[in-house]
């Protein structure tokens, strides 16, 4: 994960290619819920860093701007209804019924879009970050880019040439956290 970007544009043909990669991103069903919202232009990226200073959710003093310096943010959104609509089709349907859904699939699906897009940056040569999206900047955000009510935004990835980033670096958790023993995440045959 990187928190610092040179500023250098991504080439439009280079995300083109990276957020091409939903396309194939498993879906639950098929259902194909998954949507990006895509920002380059300066207006858009700054944008997303007023309202993110604004809730107060800007880096502390002595870190690296991270939002404000990468060349493309990318919204990774997921629609509910996609998931309901394609598991009220007859092939879908459980004893005529829409199936209980174990866990919110439309979530699983969109993690696996944002890793897909996170891969695919790496292919490229570029770096990316990731970021929650607190539910009291959504609402904000989806008004200010266009984003249906109906549609969630799961994530922000921002994606550009990685630049040094000491400050966050030293305060991430990949550095205040060890990581957990492969025994703790990884278990064969039996838990």
């Amino acid at each position: 994960m990187v928190r610092h970007y040179t500023g250098e544009p991504v080439p439009k043909e280079t995300l083109e290619r990276v957020v091409e990669t939903i396309r194939r991103a498993p879906s639950a069903g098929y259902s194909q819920g998954q949507r990006l919202v895509v920002i380059t232009d300066a207006d858009g990226r700054a944008e997303i860093g007023r309202v993110i200073e604004e809730a107060g959710w800007a880096p502390e003093e002595g870190l690296e701007p991270w939002l404000a310096s990468a060349p493309a943010v990318v919204l990774v959104c997921t629609r509910e209804q996609d998931y309901h609509d394609r598991y009220t089709q007859p092939d879908k349907l459980d004893d005529g019924e829409e199936i209980d859904w174990p866990v919110p699939y439309w979530f699983v699906d969109s993690g696996a879009a944002l890793m897909l897009v996170l891969l695919a940056a790496i292919d490229e040569g570029l770096a990316a970050g990731v970021s929650g999206c607190p539910t009291d900047l959504e609402k904000e955000l989806r008004s200010s880019f266009g984003i249906p009510d109906d549609v969630r935004i799961v994530a922000l990835v921002t994606i550009g040439y990685g630049a040094p980033d000491p400050g966050w670096s030293a305060v991430t958790s990949r550095r205040t956290q060890s990581r957990r023993d492969p025994g703790e995440s990884v278990r064969w045959e039996r838990w």
